[in-house]
């Protein structure tokens, strides 16, 4: 531990704030702007800040995230305005072209979530955006699958780099709160139905111009994005100099690595891959995704079977979203205040396995429709959640780079799971499908969430016991911190 009797260090001028950030210190080297105050003062301070931060960082990440889910999921809109008909595609295509995107997104997802952490975050982000907002454009200019697939495949390989780049320990699961739901249920809508109506505008159809108009305004938004991201606590401009001293004494007292600018190391990579959370979030978050991405590609098409137009189909599709963006705010606040994000994923989960249980056991299309509402709220909100548990749980911001990549890679690459369970010829009910995506939710989102909670519950006892404390003997102060989450005085969150 850092030695508490020692003086703190002398004022510094702005310049030398990132200096201070670039090598590793304990928590009393850096400046104190606090020194002095009562802990009521300090927290009245604290609070401030974290909603200055919340203010002006998270409403940008969130509609980042928002445009990178819109233009991978756009697809499932597009095929209920007349896609596959008009690329003279087999629905076994259509699928393959699904696929083609999470093949890509996942194979790519660790190395550029390395390479984030390694170049300008202002500088990587906005390029990625900039390269898919183009690839998003192009699915509006191609004639047959050949085109639509290579499209697919280079739009994943560049949204590959936006999600794990996100996420540190904690109080980060409003970034993903907000972005999963909130703004989709009124974004969708206005695209489809404004796309709808611009049918035969330029000799294109109406689902060309929901990926030409959602491309263009993504690369907008990657260019404004090189004003909008910022890369470390210690470059933040919109601080003060006492405010980024706060900043970087919150992170560090919050055993937050990232604070410091660490040098990557192939021994961040192994001490991911061989920790048996990464794994265990991994078969959490495979629960999530696979789910996610049946529901999110196939409910239009889902709805529009009921009896629905194509219009009325997209439309019908908001108010599921809607109710779920509830859902995931009070999950995100509840998870924060408790820390009990593996019960929070169990309860959330019984929701969504009766959901799917509904679709997969009735005809009726009111108890089907109201299937696709408790689907959304047994999905989203465990996406937020278990990301943000996984990293609540791995100390070091490259170890954390890989266990996110890593988890977030896997879930992504079950998107080919969902993008052929439902097929053509099992429609109106899509049995198969929904028993698929059924039995990824009891298995893999609720049993793993149960297995991992009560495992996590398990090693804090043995860490509170002591039974942790030979991985410290004979340490230096260097070499215990270098055990990150492994250390004993590291509980982990449940």
């Amino acid at each position: 531990m850092p030695d508490e009797t020692s003086s703190p260090s002398p004022p510094m001028d702005e310049k030398d704030v990132g200096s201070v950030a670039k090598i590793e210190t304990p928590l009393d080297a850096f400046p104190d702007p606090d020194a002095g105050l009562s802990d009521e003062e300090r927290a009245v301070i604290d609070k401030k800040l974290v909603r200055k931060l919340d203010g002006l960082l998270i409403p940008w990440l969130t509609l980042l995230y928002l445009v990178s889910f819109l233009d991978r999921t756009n697809i499932g809109n597009a095929k209920v305005l007349g896609l596959v008909t008009d690329l003279h595609m087999t629905s076994g295509q259509y699928n393959a072209a699904l696929s083609l995107f999470f093949v890509s997104y996942a194979g790519f997802e660790p190395l550029t979530n390395v390479l984030l952490k390694r170049l300008r975050p202002s500088v990587f982000i906005p390029a990625i955006m900039i390269f898919w907002g183009i690839c998003m454009a192009c699915m509006g200019l191609v004639h047959n699958f050949s085109g639509l697939a290579a499209a697919r495949w280079f739009l994943g390989m560049a949204e590959a780099g936006l999600f794990p780049g996100k996420h540190t320990r904690s109080q980060k699961t409003w970034t993903e709160t907000c972005a999963d739901l909130i703004l989709i249920g009124t974004t969708y809508p206005v695209t489809v139905n404004g796309a709808g109506k611009m049918d035969g505008v330029g000799g294109k159809p109406g689902w060309a111009w929901i990926f030409i108009l959602e491309g263009l305004a993504t690369i907008l938004i990657g260019i404004a994005s090189y004003y909008m991201v910022h890369d470390f606590p210690d470059d933040a401009k919109f601080l003060s100099p006492d405010d980024r001293h706060r900043v970087l004494r919150r992170l560090k007292a919050d055993a937050q690595s990232s604070a410091e600018h660490e040098e990557f190391r192939m021994a961040y990579f192994w001490a991911s891959v061989t920790d048996w959370k990464t794994w265990a979030f991994a078969v959490i978050y495979m629960g999530c995704d696979g789910a996610l991405y049946a529901f999110s590609l196939f409910l239009p098409t889902i709805i529009s079977e009921l009896g629905y137009a194509s219009t009325k189909a997209n439309l019908l599709s908001v108010p599921p979203y809607a109710a779920a963006a509830v859902l995931t705010v009070f999950i995100g606040w509840l998870a924060d205040r408790t820390q009990q994000r593996g019960w929070c994923n169990v309860g959330v989960s019984f929701l969504g396995i009766a959901g799917f249980s509904m679709l997969l056991g009735s005809n009726h299309a009111g108890v089907k429709y109201a299937g696709t509402f408790l689907g959304a709220l047994g999905i989203y909100p465990c996406v937020a959640n278990t990301i943000s548990w996984a990293a609540n749980n791995t100390e070091g911001v490259y170890k954390r780079g890989v266990t996110i990549g890593f988890v977030i890679g896997w879930g992504n690459l079950n998107g080919v799971m969902s993008s052929n369970v439902y097929q053509a010829k099992d429609k109106p009910n899509y049995r198969p499908g929904h028993g698929v995506v059924l039995a990824y939710m009891i298995l893999f989102l609720l049993g793993g969430s149960l297995v991992t909670h009560f495992a996590l519950v398990a090693e804090n006892k043995k860490k509170l016991a002591g039974k942790r404390d030979y991985l410290v003997e004979g340490k230096s102060q260097k070499e215990i911190e270098a055990l990150g989450d492994r250390r004993p005085d590291f509980l982990y969150t449940v």
